[in-house]
């Protein structure tokens, strides 16, 4: 609340401390970077990605109590749990290997 209202600037380093900079890169190994967090994103559920950053989204807009109360309501949420996704992370991980995400 307060980095919000008074607008304060920091460092890079400082925003990564603080914990809303995931990574700080030397110059000009930003766009790798970008492309390596995509990556790692990318080895997950979509429907799980979508999901969570839904439930994100609407959790900012009441309390963490209303949020969890209400997470199974959310459409991405609700079609997550109903994919053939939900049941190939916990399978693959069972049988140690990377999971096969069909995204349905």
């Amino acid at each position: 609340m307060g980095m919000i209202l008074t607008a304060r600037h920091v460092s890079a380093k400082e925003g990564l401390e603080l914990g809303f900079v995931n990574e700080v890169v030397p110059a000009g190994e930003a766009l790798a970077a970008a492309e390596r967090w995509a990556e790692t994103i990318c080895k997950n559920s979509p429907m799980s990605i979508r999901a969570s950053k839904q439930a994100i989204q609407r959790g900012l807009d009441g309390s963490l109590e209303q949020a969890i109360a209400e997470q199974r309501e959310y459409p991405a949420v609700k079609a997550m749990a109903a994919s053939q996704d939900y049941i190939e992370g916990p399978k693959a991980f069972a049988e140690k290997r990377p999971p096969k995400w069909l995204g349905k």
